[in-house]
């Protein structure tokens, strides 16, 4: 097992007598920390314990980053080069958890750049992940499992805002072209919000991740 150097916040870890703790990895938006996210976990279904990491990558104007991101005339492209090194650390730290709290099932999650996070480290490697959630994050050609018949089933929560002014509603609609047909289980929402997590998207995620520890019991 790798180590990771991923500096991490966790809510709700089990004690040293549980079993089976189910696990959320959160992943931050681009020029976040690991302080953002973790303030969904007490919304969220409590058996979930959930652990927010930071990129590794610090920006000069403060924040972090998972990769480098240029906006152009067609949207967001970014370096996967990058985004694959910060992916290494995702699974080291993932693994890390995994064995320390003896966790069963791991959810991964992430907003905007961090979705784009969740879902490829999801596709590239299934059999670690019980579902994977991307929130106002887009997938691209790059992010494709090598295997598609491997992820096939996989759950997977898209949501993304129509007035979203950072990640166009149309880039969104397109990575769930791109991912229907590899035969996901994906509940793809888009709501009348911008470039944010609003209450009703919220609600769902939690309804998602409730049925989806249900299923495991």
């Amino acid at each position: 097992m790798s180590e990771s150097s991923l500096h991490y916040v966790v809510h709700n870890a089990p004690d040293a007598s549980a079993h089976d703790a189910p696990l959320l990895m959160l992943l931050h938006g681009y020029g976040s920390n690991e302080e953002d996210l973790i303030g969904l976990s007490p919304h969220l279904d409590p058996r979930l314990f959930c652990v927010s990491a930071r990129a590794p990558y610090e920006m000069d104007f403060g924040g972090f980053a998972w990769f480098n991101i240029e906006m152009g005339p067609e949207g967001m492209s970014f370096d996967f080069a990058q985004a694959v090194e910060s992916l290494v650390q995702v699974y080291a730290l993932v693994d890390a958890l995994v064995e320390e709290y003896r966790s069963t099932s791991v959810y991964i999650a992430g907003f905007s750049q961090g979705a784009s996070m969740a879902l490829s480290a999801a596709l590239k490697k299934s059999q670690t992940f019980a579902g994977a959630i991307a929130l106002s994050g887009v997938c691209g050609p790059e992010m494709m499992p090598e295997d598609p018949a491997s992820v096939r089933g996989l759950p997977v929560f898209m949501a993304h805002g129509r007035q979203d002014p950072v990640i166009p509603i149309a880039q969104a609609r397109a990575s769930k072209d791109l991912l229907e047909p590899l035969g996901l289980d994906l509940l793809y929402t888009e709501y009348d919000m911008s470039h944010t997590i609003d209450p009703a998207c919220l609600t769902d995620l939690a309804a998602w991740l409730e049925a989806g520890l249900d299923v495991e019991q």
